[in-house]
């Protein structure tokens, strides 16, 4: 009857549309089949996550190398379900065969907050009595309490309320007008909200109370900077057009471009993963990466004055990247030629929920990509290279996180974070200084130091899955300066240390010897350098985790402890911090911590790998951030080293070259190009003269 009930709901598992790729995310009719499913039996519940259960990898892996004779691993729907009484359940539901596979009562865990969860805790807070007095004692009259907003925060972890029920942090603010921040209008008191019952149990307020700000309002709205600043004038248009199209092409949510292939998946908690990224090397197709997400990060903030402590979040593990995504706009967020992919959830209900324009996918001109003079004879080569992006913005709160993936025409894989939105505030009274704990970035209001830490998944698989992490430093050699090793003592070489076991894995960065790891195959020798085929980790932006060892952060966020850590690939292990975040106490620590302690001498040589890099920055607040922030990046770099028997984008064609025998024979010379080959910035869009085959050839490789 359910089956029957599933296959009427979904016309792919009636054989009515291709099967989907066992990568590809659920899509809506999956959603609600797997609701319905889980209704038949347990209809009381009320849905945190419905996603797609990765495929085991070995099975995974034999379909992928031959799809066409092994069998297609199942679709396999992972539920989170919240009950009564803050009651949480794990499930695995059959999609195929229409039943639950496994189900489980989860004790002592709390799942995600989600954006219904979030929206609720304002209408509860407006109407409180305990509320209303305390905004009444910063001097908010009863009436004016729908000027009184909140961000809704997970609690993190409190050990007077433990685990046992869902709670919710309400950081409080206030508006004067509709239209103002109210982060400028921080209030001094945070409640306690129940999500169980719906209700405020709590109230945490300070020793020394601070007053509702009365500075002017300073507001980021168009309309607002334009009265109080007036706007630029002096910005020409910049229109970026690809008239014959893009270079990429979609199969499905398969990605081709410039001899790179990838399967671009979305979930509810990391949001965009990559996966099975292969690199064809002259026709050979080779393995770089099995799957790679960014799956955690953690914000702790640096104020130990009571309940700040409380506020290092966990934005993946405890909201989740892909359920706060934008809906993408052209023009806005991305600009070009895009191709857009949505997103598709679940709600509270059950019911799938889209969202539009999740994903942006487009090409850039990314510079220079080689280019060298003789300077004998002035012949010259210059190619200009373009990346491919792919992105996703996400809105936590009073924070945006934009993360861009990048493919390289070289081989390379670049990660970038920007970060954006508006600092988290708090109060503070006239005369009161915010060091050394934070910044006073506007008249009565404090900015909190805080660090942002994210954790990059990596799992490799160059040339294969059986792999080895090697940590390379850049060093002076041993021996002395006089010696006859090192006579003139300017010996320098990269020393290699295999990771060998997850105990001995985590490692901290050293900017003193330009640290990198490298992902290697051993048995993978490159025929020139004999060096064995790698990918190398290149990541400069890695400040250290600053609460000290034994601290609540410390403890919750072990993923956070070192850089890199290296442990085998297990297909249950995806969360650093553990598959259900809020309210963890961090004793013991859930994710890495744990998952190393189980095996710490495991073997990690010649085997299948996951590599966990955790990078960000330490933020120290200014004026100048607020009260909108400029979008602050950091970058990764993922490179080829010793993959390839030379340069990988030689074939890209030349914006100009010309050759020593051109220019003996007069027929080259970039300099009476130049002016041919751009559009000049002031004065005529043509110059005479200047033509020859060199030009003739860059004319053609711009088309």
């Amino acid at each position: 009857m359910v089956l029957e009930r599933v296959k009427q709901m979904s016309a792919h598992l009636t054989g009515q549309l291709p099967p989907p790729h066992p990568f590809d995310p659920l899509s809506s009719a999956e959603i609600k089949a797997a609701v319905a499913i889980v209704r038949e039996e347990h209809p009381d519940v009320f849905f945190n996550a419905v996603t797609l259960l990765d495929p085991p990898k070995k099975e995974m892996m034999a379909w992928l190398a031959a799809p066409d004779s092994t069998p297609r691993p199942l679709r396999i729907a992972d539920v989170v379900a919240i009950g009564r009484g803050s009651k949480v359940f794990d499930g695995h539901v059959d999609l195929k065969e229409g039943k639950i596979i496994s189900w489980a009562l989860t004790e002592g865990v709390q799942p995600l907050i989600t954006m219904e969860d979030l929206q609720v805790v304002e209408a509860v807070v407006r109407k409180d009595p305990k509320v209303i007095e305390q905004c009444g004692i910063l001097g908010i009259p009863a009436e004016d309490m729908h000027k009184v907003y909140c961000d809704p925060w997970t609690i993190g972890y409190d050990e007077r309320f433990g685990s046992g029920v869902r709670l919710q942090q309400a950081l409080m603010y206030y508006r004067p007008h509709p239209d103002d921040s109210q982060y400028t209008y921080p209030l001094d008191f945070c409640p306690i909200f129940n999500a169980d019952k719906q209700e405020i149990i709590h109230i945490d307020i300070p020793k020394v109370r601070r007053q509702l700000n009365t500075a002017p309002p300073i507001n980021y709205h168009a309309k607002a900077v334009e009265a109080e600043l007036g706007v630029r004038t002096d910005l020409k248009p910049i229109e970026i057009t690809q008239p014959e199209g893009v270079s990429f092409s979609m199969d499905g949510r398969t990605i081709k471009w410039q001899n790179w292939s990838a399967h671009i998946g979305f979930n509810y908690r990391e949001g965009l993963v990559l996966s099975d990224v292969t690199f064809n090397d002259r026709g050979n197709v080779r393995n770089t990466f099995y799957r790679m997400s960014l799956t955690e990060m953690v914000v702790p903030y640096g104020n130990p004055e009571h309940p700040h402590q409380r506020k290092h979040a966990f934005d993946l593990g405890e909201y989740g990247g892909g359920y706060m995504t934008n809906s993408l706009s052209l023009g806005c967020d991305c600009k070009g030629a895009i191709h857009y992919m949505d997103a598709e959830f679940v709600n509270r209900a059950g019911e799938a929920q889209t969202i539009k324009n999740a994903i942006c996918i487009h090409e850039e001109d990314a510079g220079i990509l080689y280019k060298h003079t003789d300077f004998r004879d002035e012949s010259c080569t210059v190619t200009r290279a373009r990346k491919l992006i792919m992105s996703h913005v996400f809105t936590a709160a009073n924070y945006e996180y934009c993360v861009y993936w990048m493919f390289m025409q070289d081989g390379t894989i670049q990660l970038d974070i920007k970060l954006t939105g508006i600092l988290n505030t708090y109060a503070m009274n006239p005369g009161e200084s915010a060091a050394p704990w934070g910044t006073e970035v506007y008249p009565g209001v404090n900015a909190h130091n805080h660090q942002h830490l994210f954790c990059l998944r990596l799992d490799p698989n160059i040339d294969g899955p059986n792999n080895t992490i090697v940590e390379v430093d850049a060093v002076a050699a041993e021996a002395p300066v006089g010696s006859p090793e090192n006579f003139y003592g300017n010996a320098f070489y990269a020393k290699k240390t295999p990771l060998t076991t997850p105990a001995t894995a985590a490692r901290d960065y050293n900017g003193q010897t330009s640290r990198t790891w490298e992902m290697c195959n051993p048995n993978k020798i490159n025929p020139y350098s004999k060096k064995p085929a790698s990918y190398k980790l290149v990541s400069r932006e890695v400040p250290p985790l600053l609460p000290k060892e034994g601290s609540l952060v410390w403890k919750r966020a072990g993923f956070a402890r070192h850089a890199v850590h290296v442990t085998p690939y297990a297909d249950d292990q995806i969360y650093p911090a553990g598959r259900h975040v809020p309210q963890t106490s961090g004793e013991p620590s859930a994710g890495i911590p744990d998952w190393i302690q189980q095996n710490p001498d495991a073997n990690l040589e010649n085997t299948d790998v996951v590599l966990w890099h955790t990078f960000g920055l330490t933020h120290f607040p200014a004026p100048e951030d607020y009260p909108l922030m400029p979008a602050e990046p950091m970058t990764v770099l993922l490179r080829p080293r010793n993959f390839f028997t030379q340069n990988p984008c030689m074939d890209v064609p030349a914006s100009y070259s010309s050759t020593p025998t051109q220019m003996a024979a007069g027929k080259g010379g970039i300099k009476g190009v130049v002016d041919n080959i751009s559009r000049l910035a002031f004065g005529s869009d043509k110059v005479k003269g200047g033509s020859n085959d060199a030009a003739a050839s860059c004319c053609s490789a711009k088309k």
